[in-house]
């Protein structure tokens, strides 16, 4: 399924926050959190294209994450902010996060980066790259395919 149920409650809740509803937004991402177990805060910001796998259960996105267009985000990933830091990773385009994968600190995720499964990334990641690992490691450099090219 395309855009899921989580993300049209999530397109709506961002609506509300963009026109200064924050009570309205808040109350969207706490039915996600309680209807899909997915915290989808309304004042992030999701690109075109931006899909959950299984429906986002236990996804969990910090409140100032920014991810890009053409994004997928499998089950149990947690994107957030790193003890001390003031800031969150951001996301480019075409970046698929692997099952239970955790995504955090003042970071930049390129375009076109493949983080495998239950991977730990706490550092930057170039374009075009695939990694595995806890800690992260770069496995692949110069991808040219995207995700959805692979059929992930």
């Amino acid at each position: 399924m395309k855009n899921n149920f989580p993300i049209k409650i999530y397109r709506i809740s961002n609506f509300f926050y963009r026109k200064k509803l924050k009570y309205l937004s808040s109350f969207l991402s706490w039915m996600n959190r309680f209807l899909f177990s997915v915290w989808v805060p309304g004042s992030a910001s999701l690109g075109k294209n931006f899909q959950l796998g299984y429906w986002g259960l236990g996804v969990v996105i910090h409140s100032n994450a920014i991810i890009g267009n053409n994004c997928m985000v499998a089950q149990g990933v947690t994107i957030g902010r790193n003890f001390g830091d003031k800031k969150v990773p951001i996301i480019g385009n075409d970046v698929y996060i692997g099952a239970g994968s955790k995504v955090f600190g003042e970071i930049v995720i390129g375009n076109n980066v493949i983080i495998g499964a239950n991977s730990v990334v706490n550092k930057s990641i170039p374009d075009n790259c695939t990694v595995v690992g806890n800690p992260m490691r770069i496995v692949k450099m110069d991808r040219k395919e995207t995700w959805y090219d692979l059929n992930i």
